[in-house]
């Protein structure tokens, strides 16, 4: 085998390699008596077939598999002997014509782009602050005066009670209704319902409906008119204007109960005590995860300071074109951020460009530390993550567990973030950590860790 390197520029490499069209033909010979031994043809005993008869038959198909056999093994021959890393699978071309039929030395191009060398920096001298907080007593009180709202029974008030009063649905009181949107006059899709509780003075529906509702009674007809938020759900209601016909059926009181062993039985604990334990370990370990998000980005940010190293551009086109695509797909959707309908397309490439590459190089020293380390996901950790991604999908979860298993690309898909998880924890582990105490409000601030792809 011969080879030439035709291109060295940055992180880019091409190659010429040239095979002997005597050692292709020796392969293909061998091969071919291979077949041979154990053939079986009509007319011939078993092993006996004459070699011509047999590379008549299986010449051709015998050639192709030595072809891409050698090429394989050429290539990795190549990488193996000048110690070069692809940061993807190389591009192979074949140069020779008609190499098939193995009548000259066999020529092909290898296109490939290396892995940067990176040097890993000190961990010891990088200075994190860990943000904490504890759950209050009274947080725990106001999830449980949540819960036990949740829990509410409905009374419906009688009409001669509504009549003694003298007025209609009042701020905690529940209205039960049926409705028709319409947008212009018409109709939109799924914008009707039938027996549909309202509370006066709650949210959830769209800001003004149950504001409009104050005071109806049974029996009453009223139109309401509403504007869907500019950020609503789907695109083609956003921002518009709205009216309701809105026919209440009933008007109910709203029975709470108290926060006693009956409802923690009901929510399946024995007492309140124990009721009261599991809100706040629920609560402790949605804060230990923001305190943990703001951590990692914190450290990303450290390691974005101290990564510098070019970025194989191949790699960087490729999460370029998933971040333009997820930018494309959000116009369409109508909820592209407000920050970029400001931009024109040029300015935005710029700018997720930088994006990219900055996942990229983070994505690559991430893997470079985990590698140098031995810092590995096992089978077993793997297998627990498959089986609670695959649990999201219910009534199908052996199927999906079956699709994990069986495509590397969805497995991988699960496997990169434990594996960045793990390098976090350790470079955490070697880097100077101090723990501040913050407030619930002031640990919400902070926007979520970016996550890139180990």
């Amino acid at each position: 085998m011969h080879v030439t390197e035709t291109l060295a520029d940055g992180l880019k490499r091409n190659y010429t390699v040239v095979l002997p069209v005597a050692d292709l033909e020796s392969r293909r010979t061998e091969r071919l008596t291979s077949i041979g031994k154990t053939l079986r043809l009509p007319g011939f005993r078993p092993g006996k077939v004459p070699f011509p008869i047999v590379k008549q038959r299986y010449g051709t198909a015998v050639s192709a598999e030595v072809l891409e056999q050698s090429v394989s093994e050429a290539s990795r021959q190549v990488l193996s002997e000048r110690g070069l890393r692809p940061a993807q699978q190389p591009k192979v071309d074949v140069v020779t014509e008609n190499p098939a039929a193995l009548a000259a030395d066999l020529e092909f191009t290898m296109m490939l782009e290396l892995l940067p060398e990176i040097a890993l920096p000190d961990f010891s001298n990088i200075e994190l602050t860990r943000v904490k907080t504890e759950v209050a007593p009274e947080a725990v009180d106001k999830v449980l005066e949540q819960i036990a709202k949740a829990n509410h029974s409905l009374t419906p008030i009688p009409a001669e009670a509504i009549d003694a009063r003298g007025h209609g649905a009042a701020a905690g009181e529940v209205l039960t209704i049926d409705y028709l949107g319409k947008i212009d006059d018409v109709p939109f899709e799924n914008g009707a319902g039938k027996d549909t509780p309202v509370e006066i003075g709650a949210t959830g529906f769209i800001p003004g409906f149950a504001e409009q509702l104050e005071g109806a009674r049974p029996g009453e007809t009223r139109t309401i008119n509403v504007s869907f938020p500019e950020n609503y759900g789907k695109a083609d209601l956003a921002g518009k204007a709205a009216t309701f016909d809105i026919t209440v059926q009933q008007l109910s009181t709203q029975i709470i109960p108290p926060i006693d062993d009956e409802l923690a039985k009901k929510l399946g604990v024995d007492d309140v005590p124990a009721l009261r334990e599991a809100v706040r370990t629920r609560q402790q370990q949605e804060y230990d995860g923001i305190s943990r998000l703001r951590l990692k980005k914190a450290l990303l940010d450290e390691l974005t300071k101290l990564a510098d190293f070019p970025v194989p551009a191949s790699i960087a086109d490729q999460e370029f074109d998933q971040i333009w695509q997820r930018l494309e797909a959000s116009r369409k959707e109508g909820t592209e951020d407000e920050a970029d309908k400001t931009k024109d397309d040029e300015t935005l490439r710029r700018e997720y460009r930088e994006i990219a590459e900055r996942r990229v190089r983070l994505g690559l020293l991430l893997a470079e530390i985990g590698r140098i380390n031995n810092i590995t996901v096992s089978d077993q950790e793997l297998d627990r993550a498959l089986y609670q991604r695959a649990m999201q999908y219910q009534g199908q979860e052996m199927q999906m567990l079956e699709l994990y298993r069986k495509y590397h690309q969805l497995s991988d898909s699960v496997r990169g973030p434990l594996l960045e998880d793990k390098v976090v924890d350790f470079v955490v582990e070697l880097a100077k950590l101090t723990d501040t105490v913050v407030t619930p409000e002031e640990l919400a601030k902070e926007p979520e860790a970016e996550t890139v792809q180990v």
